[in-house]
């Protein structure tokens, strides 16, 4: 429930609203709008490719050699953003925050970015959708992205003075998400309402529990 739904507060009860799909409460990292459905992928681990392994030391003899070290991870980011729009994705859905240049060139190559999700939008994303996160192939750059979502539409929400993203997903189970914007004048009666909404959601699952059964 604490995923599936919005509270906006200043505004009266009227505006509250149930919305399709789910809305993120943070905003885009990169938005490159883009019309009918898209493909998304999520990913839990920065783009930017690293110069060693974990617990491994890099050394550089020269300024020349980090320079070229530095240009080596920026045609690498490069190349993985070059792999994604060849393999349609248009939406990276990611629980990390990533390097500045991989935000570059996915503004380049069309591919709209949304960073810092929890552990439970990540796990709710990969329960509506089948999908896993995506673990980059190392030097291949040939092979086919096939754990990938369908996002019906992506789009910029403004609640109040926030601004959101609103994604659509192709569910690939009976759950069919939707986002419930609770609107209040303040935080307290929003938090009652929220409350008192998910204790019937609560009672509702236990009876159709006990009717199953």
């Amino acid at each position: 429930f604490a995923e599936l739904h919005a509270a906006v507060p200043g505004l009266p009860l009227a505006s509250s609203r149930v919305l399709p799909g789910i809305v993120l409460r943070r905003d885009f990292a990169a938005y490159c709008p883009t019309d009918g459905e898209l493909r998304a992928l999520l990913v839990t681990e920065p783009l930017r490719p690293a110069l060693t392994a974990p617990g491994v030391e890099f050394v550089v003899d020269s300024e020349g050699q980090y320079q070229a070290s530095l240009l080596w991870i920026t045609k690498r980011t490069e190349a993985l953003m070059k792999h994604f729009q060849s393999n349609n994705i248009k939406l990276l859905l990611s629980s990390v925050k990533q390097e500045e240049v991989v935000i570059y060139y996915a503004k380049l190559y069309g591919v709209s970015v949304v960073e810092c999700l929890s552990s439970e939008e990540v796990a709710l994303i990969s329960e509506i959708t089948g999908v896993s996160p995506y673990a980059p192939f190392g030097d291949d750059m040939d092979r086919e992205i096939t754990g990938t979502a369908v996002v019906t539409f992506c789009q910029p929400l403004l609640l109040a003075s926030k601004r959101c993203v609103h994604i659509g997903f192709t569910s690939v189970c009976a759950f069919q998400p939707h986002c419930l914007i609770l609107c209040g004048p303040v935080d307290g009666v929003n938090e009652q309402h929220a409350a008192a909404l998910q204790e019937a959601f609560t009672m509702l699952q236990q009876l159709f529990k006990a009717l199953d059964q």
